[in-house]
């Protein structure tokens, strides 16, 4: 770790800004190979720096607490700077911070994001015109608030000056080809070696398994019949649609829900509105009438009981779960 202003010749300069309730997995899967890269080429390549939005101590999602050495504000001599966020990075709201990303880019600083990260760059505004990825959680409010920029799916995405990554275990991947470019393909090899990582998944590569993966099916028609319900679902098709498009009767599709998914067509596309619907609730500020037309829903009233039945609460109630202070004990 260095001492904020330190500088060094030859050395990359990093800047990791972790913002409270970040995951610790996806800190430790970017700075361990950088670690690894030191230890493995013998001398220091990589120096970093720990960043808070106010010089306070962090708190990770798993409670661990991580002690600064600057913050926002610090005009450091930093090669790049990965924002870190999890949990609800949309309720993050500090000019401070944008206005730091936005002066560090401007003096050369490449700019990076892990997992939620990247919805704090675009608050920044400095995600326009690049190609980049978020976690797959946060697509879906993500999408709301910034429909002009055109997310990846992608496990990591590296244009130019921009380097942003879904988090978890996918950083070791964005790391590696940082790496591979400052030092050669050898070194980085070497360092996924190490963290017993013998498939280097590429920037092409999804976040999410498949859905034959996820849901344990080859069926062809059940599978075409999942992805056109993931892709309806502010407007959703009918079961008469459903089955048409499938080329099957109703029967068919009602058997072959029974068969694989053990529940009805309409209840399971129930169920999948239903959780797009909770997510935009915890993770967008989006409000619960707008959020009932983009996951399909008519009427609020309808919306709101359905959700309830579901999940125990409705709507505003889960929100407000959701957003409410921790007592001190």
């Amino acid at each position: 770790m260095a001492a904020c202003g330190e500088e060094a010749a030859d050395v990359q300069m990093i800047g990791f800004l972790l913002i409270s309730g970040f995951s610790m997995m996806s800190y430790a899967s970017t700075v361990e190979p950088f670690r690894a890269a030191n230890v493995l080429a013998g001398k220091t390549l990589y120096r970093w720096s720990i960043v808070s939005i106010d010089d306070e101590p962090v708190v990770a999602s798993n409670g661990a607490v991580i002690q600064p050495d600057c913050c926002v504000g610090d005009m450091l001599p930093l090669d790049i700077v990965f924002v870190f966020a999890s949990g609800n990075p949309s309720e993050f709201h500090h000019p401070p911070t944008y206005a730091w990303l936005r002066e560090m880019s401007r003096r050369g600083t490449r700019i990076g994001a892990v997992s939620g990260g990247s919805y704090i760059l675009a608050r920044a505004q400095l995600l326009s015109g690049c190609r980049f990825t978020i976690h797959w959680e946060h697509i879906p409010a993500f999408v709301e608030e910034f429909p002009r920029l055109p997310v990846s799916r992608s496990r990591f995405e590296i244009d130019r000056d921009r380097l942003t990554c879904a988090g978890g275990v996918a950083a070791l991947d964005m790391v590696h080809t940082i790496i591979a470019q400052d030092h050669g393909h050898h070194l980085a090899a070497a360092v996924s070696d190490w963290f017993l990582q013998p498939h280097i998944r590429s920037s092409n590569d999804i976040q999410r398994l498949n859905l034959p993966e996820r849901f344990g099916t080859s069926n062809k028609r059940l599978l075409g019949v999942l992805e056109h319900m993931e892709r309806h679902i502010e407007e959703p098709s009918s079961r008469e649609e459903l089955a048409g498009d499938a080329g099957i009767t109703t029967r068919q599709l009602d058997r072959l829900f029974a068969a694989h998914l053990h529940t009805s067509p309409m209840r399971y596309y129930m169920n999948l509105r239903l959780d797009r619907a909770r997510n935009l609730v915890l993770q967008s500020s989006l409000a619960v009438t707008e959020i009932a037309v983009a996951c399909g829903f008519a009427g609020l009233s309808h919306f709101s009981a359905v959700y309830k039945k579901r999940f125990g609460n409705a709507p505003r109630r889960d929100r407000q779960r959701q957003h409410r202070p921790i007592q001190s004990s």
